[in-house]
């Protein structure tokens, strides 16, 4: 039987409750885009401090992604066992000690340390709040949910450089670290009272479930030995990867590092979902790869290509964070309108035209401005679809897990960026090599997204698989509806 459509105004299927949820894990995103744009915008000053290289740089922006595998992995797993809500909370306080220790850093080292506490916060955060928004919002709103809730980046990546333009100049970098801890204490001051997300609640809480989805990695006293060893391999390389340490010895440790993360892969995936946990990992490497080059380097791109000022690059990343809070916002709508796969694959293909028209304007900031606004709201506004699509992939029991893991293991494809682009610009210009990079694996994630390469290989070990875990039940029953929700 067909389920009626609402005949309400969709904001007002969205309850006053489920608003003020949506606001407090939205502001753990403004955090979000807060903190990576805050590193970007002095990592000139931080360069001049410690004498750094432009790959030592380049690294401290990778530190957060070093350590996102890990912390997405088991705050995600704690999100599934004992409620979205803890999640979050654990996530925010992990990132807000890191943030306090990024203002206390006496050299490289130190900040790199603080780099990786606030990477595996920001990797919780991610998955905690998306599960916990998409899972109390109603169904058929939930690519709108998607798109709003990672707009918070992009108001955090404007706040950013506004209080950069306004701090740094007179109290240095450290102070931008210092006034983080403001609005982190309003996001746990907001999430002491929420309700549980309503999903969870119904589908694993009220049922008296205890669901440990790192169960596959502990069945045995041997698996046990086996995986901590895995954990150490996978952590240590990724360490010397991005630090002068793993000089010489990337090619090795790359392979060390990834066989490890893709035999947890396929652990926790187990029998029938194995190959999806490796396909939505390449996929979520390549659209990181795609789209942080330009969030890392563009303000030194700016800065030293250019020869912009410091109120000039503020106002270009005006125009930056704006498109892209316009993009998440358009993705939302547009998903829920056509699905969430489709708009997706769709709009980053419109974005290929804007990619080499941004790094050919060199005098004009307002047609910089613009262009960026432009390829921002189309390329990195789109991956506001990122929660709504990687969540469908996943039932309830094992979302924050699953999706903690897999998007964080993807997003070190956002470490590798900045320091290829840094390598890639050795051998030409850095907006040059920004374009490449950008350009190419928009492509890929075309390709990957658009013929829905994921769900296809999952029912090859899975033919029964739903085609959308976060669709209503009735529209996941119906292929024909489940591809459009989809």
């Amino acid at each position: 039987m067909q389920k009626p459509t609402s005949t309400l105004p969709w904001y007002r299927e969205v309850s006053g409750t489920r608003w003020k949820s949506f606001f407090a894990a939205w502001i753990g995103y403004v955090l979000d885009g807060f903190d990576f744009v805050l590193i970007t915008l002095v990592l000139t000053e931080i360069s001049d401090e410690f004498g750094l290289s432009t790959v030592q740089a380049a690294s401290l922006i990778s530190g957060a992604f070093i350590t996102r595998w890990l912390g997405g992995a088991v705050l995600g797993a704690i999100g599934d066992r004992y409620g979205r809500k803890l999640s979050m909370v654990l996530s925010i306080m992990l990132y807000s000690l890191g943030t306090f220790a990024c203002g206390f850093a006496w050299d490289f080292h130190s900040l790199f340390a603080a780099r990786l506490a606030i990477g595996m916060g920001m990797a919780g955060e991610y998955s905690a709040s998306a599960t916990y928004v998409m899972e109390s919002w109603p169904a058929r709103v939930r690519s709108r949910a998607s798109g709003f809730l990672i707009s918070g980046f992009s108001v955090g990546s404007v706040l950013a450089a506004q209080v950069y333009n306004w701090v740094v100049p007179s109290l240095g970098w450290r102070w931008m670290f210092y006034l983080g801890l403001i609005p982190i204490a309003v996001a746990l001051w907001m999430r002491r009272a929420l309700p549980e997300a309503e999903e969870w609640a119904s589908d694993v809480a009220e049922k008296g479930a205890r669901p440990n989805p790192f169960r596959p990695l502990f069945r045995t006293s041997r698996l046990t030995v086996v995986n901590t060893v895995l954990v150490v391999a996978a952590t240590l390389s990724l360490f010397l990867i991005f630090t002068p340490g793993g000089e010489g010895l990337v090619p090795l440790l790359s392979v060390v590092a990834g066989l490890s993360l893709a035999a947890f892969a396929v652990q926790l995936g187990g029998k029938k979902s194995w190959l999806l946990y490796l396909a939505m990992i390449v996929t979520l490497f390549f659209a990181f790869l795609y789209s942080w080059p330009i969030q890392a380097l563009l303000p030194t791109y700016l800065k030293t290509e250019l020869g912009y000022t410091t109120d000039q690059v503020t106002d270009v990343l005006y125009f930056a964070g704006f498109g892209t809070m316009v993009g998440c916002w358009a993705a939302g709508f547009l998903g829920d309108r056509i699905g969430a796969k489709k708009a997706y694959a769709l709009t980053l293909l419109a974005s290929l035209a804007f990619v080499y028209p941004v790094f050919a304007v060199k005098d004009d900031l307002l047609l910089l401005g613009c262009l960026l606004f432009m390829l921002q709201a189309t390329s990195f506004g789109i991956s506001g679809l990122l929660p709504r699509y990687i969540g469908g992939h996943f039932p309830t029991a094992s979302r924050g897990a699953a999706l903690g893991f897999t998007y964080n293991v993807g997003a070190l494809g956002g470490a590798v960026a900045p320091v290829l682009g840094a390598d890639l610009a050795s051998g030409m210009d850095l907006g040059q090599a920004l374009a490449v990079l950008t350009f190419a694996g928009t492509v890929i994630v075309v390709l990957l997204v658009g013929f829905d390469v994921p769900a296809r290989l999952n029912r090859l070990t899975d033919p029964d698989a739903r085609a959308d875990h976060l669709a209503a039940p009735a529209t996941a029953r119906d292929p024909e509806k489940a591809e459009r929700a989809g």
